[in-house]
Formats: C-alpha cells, structure tokens, sequence
C-alpha cells in the first residue's frame, strides 16, 4: 500500500484540483505524483425497441463530434444515480422508473480520480417538459438499431470510453454471454 507524505494543491478549476504529492512506495522508497481530483461522473444506456439512443455533441478537448450516452458530471453532494436520472432527461427529454447498475470503473487511474458510474434505464417514458441542458450544451439526439451500433464499433465510429464499454457490454448480454 503506498502512503502520502504531503499532499499540496497546485491548482483548482471548475470541475477538478490537482495536488502535487510526495507517497512512500511500499519498498519504503519516496515518489512524487500529481493528481487529478474529480467528482466522477454517471452514464446511462437507453435501449427500446432493440434501439440505443445516443447522444451527439462537439467535444473541444479533441476537436471532434462524438456520438455518446447521455452522461455529465456528478455535482457535489449529488449520488451517481441521481446524477444519471438528471442527465437523461436533460440530455434526452426521457426519464426512467429505475436504473440498473451495469459498470463502473476509472478512466486514467495513473493521474486521475475520475470514476464513471454506467447504468441502464428501465421503463423508459417520454417527458412532457423535461428539464433544460447546460447553456453551453448543443446536443442532438438520435436511436440507432443494433445493427448500426455494431457497424458503427466494427469501424470505429464510436471512440468516447464510457460508451464503448457499455455498448460492448449490452451487445454481449444481448447475445446471451453475460
């Protein structure tokens, strides 16, 4: 198990700090690391009717249109679940009677804290007036079949790691592996 020596903050923007730290190894030998804190964030599959609703919007970090689920950030104080439920209505105008737990995991566990927590919607239904997206989303929305989804992944149009995970993972139960 490794051990933090000091911890100090080097930096503190909207969504995430960074500290510098110095850690004892558990040879006893010290290091230095820095770390990005994140709150994590949530994602949700939306399957009807052998559909996947996904999400499209332009990502500036890699100049580029991704198609996604609906996801964000999880606020402070606010659980993964909820999280979840609010996305998917603000980003999809649906809602859900229930989320069932498909994954979590870390995405950069070298330097970074950010846990994302995977879930599929069950009972989907429409909402009359759902709540609006952040003011500095553009989002579009659109259902592919599984056929798409597959030819999609086979040429690697779908390169955001939450979704691909979770597609990989419905693709599979709905073959009857997992």
């Amino acid at each position: 198990m490794q051990k933090q020596i000091s911890s100090k903050k080097v930096y503190e923007a909207a969504i995430f700090t960074m500290t510098h730290d110095e850690i004892e190894l558990e040879n006893g030998l010290h290091a230095e690391r820095d770390v990005i804190h994140h709150n994590g964030g949530a994602a949700v599959l939306v399957m009807k009717d052998q559909k996947i609703l996904l999400v499209s919007q332009y990502r500036y970090a890699v100049q580029s249109q991704l198609w996604e689920l609906p996801a964000g950030k999880v606020e402070i104080g606010e659980t993964p679940d909820v999280c979840a439920m609010r996305e998917l209505e603000e980003e999809s105008g649906y809602t859900c009677e229930s989320l069932e737990l498909m994954s979590e995991f870390f995405t950069t566990p070298g330097f970074c804290s950010e846990k994302i927590t995977v879930y599929e919607a069950k009972e989907l239904r429409k909402v009359e007036h759902p709540r609006a997206m952040d003011e500095d989303e553009m989002i579009d929305t659109k259902w592919f079949t599984l056929a798409e989804i597959k030819t999609m992944l086979a040429e690697g149009k779908i390169n955001d790691a939450k979704t691909l995970i979770a597609l990989q993972q419905a693709l599979i139960k709905e073959a009857g592996i997992l």
